[in-house]
C-alpha cells in the first residue's frame, strides 16, 4: 500500500510529536550506548520498559503481521518512526537481537506455531534475546563452531560454550548455531540451527567486565543442557544456511527488521561541539584549518550513509552491482563510528588518558566509553576484514585467493 505525501506527512507530524511528549527523563544514572553494554539491571528494566511503551503506542513492528503482534502497516511509516527516534535522540530499543535478527528470521523460514509463540515477546521486550554463534577457541570461523548438540530420542543434548552472549543474563532465549553431526562431509553440513530456552538446568551465564567497567559481555556454559527437537529452525543439519540468513538481517543486507534504532551511535555534530571547547595551541581547537578540513570529511561521510537506503532504491545507481550498498553498510558504519570516537579522543590531547568515569574526564569519560566500545561492532556479526573478503567476492566478483 503507497501512502500519499500528506499522509506521509500527518504522520511525520504525530511521530515528532509523541516522541517529544514521551522522550524518557535523565534515569540519573549512565545509559548503555547499546545492548551489547547493557550490565546493570536498572539500566536492562529502564531499556525494557522504554521499548514496551514504543510497542505499545504503535511506534515498533509497525510492518510485521498483525496476527504476531506486529502493526501490518506499510514499513515507510517504520522507517519514519525510526528516523525520528535517530533525531530525537531518545534511548535505543534493547532487544535488538529479537527485533532485527531473531523475529525476521522467525518470520522469514519459522513455521507457524513458532511464530506465535515467539514475535510477540519479541515485541513487547517481555523475551529478550540473545546469540550463540562465537566460540572462544575459534575467533570468526563460524563455520567451525564445535558446541555439540547430540540428538537423544526427540531431545537434543548440549554441551560446549559460546562467547560474546551479549544480554544473556537477560535473556530468556538463544539463537543458536551448534554441532549435530561431527562426521558429516564438511564442517558447513554438520551444524543446525536451535531457537533453545535460556532458563533451563546446565545452562550457565558468566558476565565479563570489560575495559569500560561494564558487564554487557558475558560466555555462555551448557552442561548436557535439553532441549526438545521443536527448538529446530530449518532441517537438522542446515544450520549454514539458517545463520547466513540470519547474519544478512544482522549486518542490515536484508530488510524485514522490527525497526527503532539499536544504537546510540555518536555524531560529528557533537565532535564539532568538542573541537570548540578542546584546546590547541592555546586556542579553541576548531580554528586549525586542518582539524576543520578534517570535521568536513566526517560530515560529508556521515552525509553519505544516511542517503544509503534511498540510494540503494535507484536502479541506475546500482545496476551494476545491485547489492553493494545493502552488503557494504556494516562495514562502511562501523568503521565510521571507530574512526571518528578516535579523532574525538585526538581533540583532547593529554586529556585523552583520563579512563571512564574519571571527573577531569571531558563529559566524565563518555568519548572513552565509545571509543573501547566502537570496536565491538567492528567485529561483532563479522570482523571488517571478513566484511572486506565479503564485498570482495559477493560484489565485486573477485576469487577467494
Amino acid at each position: 500500500m503507497s501512502l500519499s505525501k500528506q499522509e506521509l506527512d500527518e504522520f511525520r507530524k504525530e511521530v515528532r510529536a509523541w516522541f517529544e511528549e514521551n522522550k524518557p527523563a535523565d534515569p540519573g544514572f549512565l545509559l548503555p550506548q547499546s545492548f551489547m553494554e547493557v550490565g546493570t539491571d536498572e539500566q536492562f528494566y529502564f531499556l525494557r520498559d522504554w521499548q514496551r511503551k514504543v510497542y505499545e503506542a504503535g511506534y515498533l513492528g509497525m510492518a510485521w503481521p498483525k496476527e504476531y503482534g506486529g502493526g501490518g502497516k506499510p514499513q515507510q511509516l517504520q522507517d519514519i518512526v525510526t528516523r525520528e527516534m535517530v533525531r530525537q535522540k531518545v534511548p535505543f530499543m534493547m532487544n535488538t537481537i529479537g527485533l532485527n535478527w531473531a523475529g525476521p528470521l522467525i518470520l522469514n523460514m519459522g513455521s507457524d506455531e513458532q511464530k506465535k509463540a515467539y514475535i510477540p515477546g519479541i515485541l513487547s521486550a517481555e523475551d529478550i534475546w540473545c546469540q550463540g554463534f562465537s566460540e572462544p577457541d575459534h575467533g570468526s570461523d563460524l563455520g567451525n563452531a564445535q558446541l555439540k548438540a547430540e540428538r537423544d530420542g526427540n531431545e537434543f543434548v548440549l554441551n560446549g560454550s559460546k562467547i560474546w552472549t551479549s544480554l544473556g543474563v537477560h535473556a530468556k532465549y538463544m539463537i543458536l548455531l551448534a554441532r549435530t553431526n561431527p562426521n558429516a562431509n564438511n564442517k558447513y553440513e554438520g551444524l543446525s540451527f536451535f531457537l533453545i530456552p535460556m532458563r533451563i538446568p546446565g545452562i550457565e551465564v558468566v558476565p565479563i567486565r570489560k575495559l569500560t567497567g561494564e558487564y554487557g559481555f558475558n560466555q555462555t556454559f551448557f552442561t548436557d543442557a535439553r532441549i526438545s527437537d521443536t527448538c529446530l529452525i530449518g532441517k537438522e543439519g542446515g544450520g549454514w544456511q539458517v545463520a547466513m540468513a540470519t547474519l544478512a538481517f544482522e549486518r542490515g543486507a536484508v530488510g524485514g527488521q522490527a525497526g527503532g534504532h539499536s544504537m546510540m551511535s555518536k555524531e560529528v555534530a557533537e565532535v564539532v561541539a568538542l573541537a570548540r571547547v578542546a584546546q590547541r595551541n592555546g586556542r579553541p581547537a576548531i580554528e586549525d584549518p586542518l582539524i576543520r578540513d578534517k570535521l568536513v570529511q566526517f560530515i560529508m561521510e556521515e552525509r553519505g550513509q544516511s542517503l544509503n537506503s534511498s540510494r540503494a532504491r535507484i536502479k541506475a545507481l546500482t545496476a551494476d552491482r545491485p547489492a553493494s550498498i545493502a552488503m557494504s553498510s556494516k562495514l562502511v558504519g562501523s568503521e565510521y563510528q571507530r574512526r571518528l570516537n578516535q579523532f574525538a579522543l585526538s581533540l583532547q590531547g593529554a586529556n585523552a588518558a583520563y579512563y571512564v568515569g574519571d571527573d577531569l574526564a571531558y563529559e566524565r569519560g563518555l568519548w572513552q566509553r565509545s571509543y573501547f566500545n566502537a570496536f565491538s561492532a567492528t567485529i561483532g556479526g563479522g570482523t571488517s576484514e571478513i566484511q572486506h573478503n565479503i564485498i570482495g567476492e559477493r560484489v565485486l566478483g573477485l576469487p577467494k585467493s
